[in-house]
């Protein structure tokens, strides 16, 4: 009865009693950070309102198989193709001429916009019509971190579906039982995921994701001491990829906020905010809660808080990140 979905019981169950009663919004906003579970809820959803077996999703019909594949013909995945990482106001008009035909084997087509937040203007007002008249067969799914990312006139005619972080001791015990992690790499991931279980999935089956972890730590290292000139190239070189730039000082913020827990006194076995991110850097952590006081270290949280604010909000990548390691780092 969880459709296959880790934590947020409650969506599911909203969700669900809507697949049921034939009762489904026109148009669905998932909100979340990135891997907290927002496509896989979108394909759990997919798979319920296609299923041709009881009880939905059965896993095992045609329908279910076809969505797990990716490859069900009612299910249109759309999601930032542009060189600059947009969604295009191209994509729309094919969306919408696709949503002008029937379906192929379901009652419904049901559409995902991921990352929807990177929509271009033209894009996101051309959607704006589609949401306003809907054809009757369609079931709408934006994607994004937060509503505040999306035009007012768009949220205004969704229903906010708000995930949040799993806790870490959740996140641990679904990757020891359901993907048969080692309990040591599970609890290290389940507190670097930050409640986010699909980056704790991935993470866990593709070292290149803990591989770049380490070489970020290993710049943010170099950065401390570092000339301004020096953090200038490498803040050039971070701005040239938005998803890098966010990825590194997500990781960063990490890296101080533990840097605040030891200098404040807090040892890693410490519960819920209080518990260390990263467990194996703790003689590292305590080198720099040595150097940096619980003031400054709260200091470089609120400006890398900032920096990521000022990304979300479209701030130029380039003199964000100048400001961040120029000045405020």
């Amino acid at each position: 009865m969880d459709w296959g979905v880790v934590g947020h019981e409650w969506a599911v169950q909203l969700l669900q009693q809507a697949v049921e009663e034939g009762e489904l919004s026109h148009a669905y906003l998932f909100t979340g950070p990135e891997g907290v579970g927002k496509g896989t809820l979108a394909r759990a959803l997919a798979s319920a309102l296609f299923c041709e077996g009881y009880p939905r999703p059965c896993g095992a019909c045609r329908a279910c198989r076809l969505v797990a594949a990716g490859h069900h013909p009612d299910l249109l995945w759309v999601g930032p193709a542009t060189e600059k990482g947009h969604i295009s106001i191209e994509q729309i008009r094919e969306l919408q001429r696709i949503l002008s035909l029937t379906p192929n084997l379901a009652r419904h087509r049901l559409v995902v916009l991921d990352r929807f937040e990177q929509a271009t203007a033209s894009a996101a007002n051309a959607f704006l019509k589609t949401l306003e008249e809907p054809p009757d067969y369609a079931v709408l799914i934006l994607l994004a971190p937060e509503a505040d990312a999306l035009l007012p006139t768009i949220v205004s005619r969704c229903q906010i579906v708000a995930l949040r972080p799993l806790p870490a001791r959740r996140v641990e015990e679904a990757l020891i039982v359901r993907w048969q992690v080692d309990p040591d790499r599970a609890r290290l991931l389940a507190r670097l995921c930050g409640g986010r279980l699909g980056w704790a999935v991935r993470a866990a089956t593709d070292p290149a994701i803990l591989q770049r972890r380490e070489q970020r730590l290993q710049e943010l290292l170099a950065l401390t001491a570092a000339p301004l000139t020096d953090r200038f190239r490498y803040a050039a070189e971070l701005a040239r990829d938005p998803e890098e730039t966010r990825e590194a000082l997500d990781l960063w913020l990490g890296w101080w906020r533990d840097v605040l827990l030891v200098s404040s006194g807090v040892d890693e076995e410490g519960a819920g905010e209080f518990a260390l991110t990263n467990l194996d850097r703790r003689a590292q952590l305590e080198q720099f809660a040595a150097r940096f006081s619980p003031a400054q270290a709260a200091a470089r949280i609120r400006a890398i808080r900032t920096a990521l604010d000022r990304l979300q909000r479209n701030a130029n990548p380039l003199l964000t990140l100048e400001v961040l390691l120029g000045f405020d780092l």
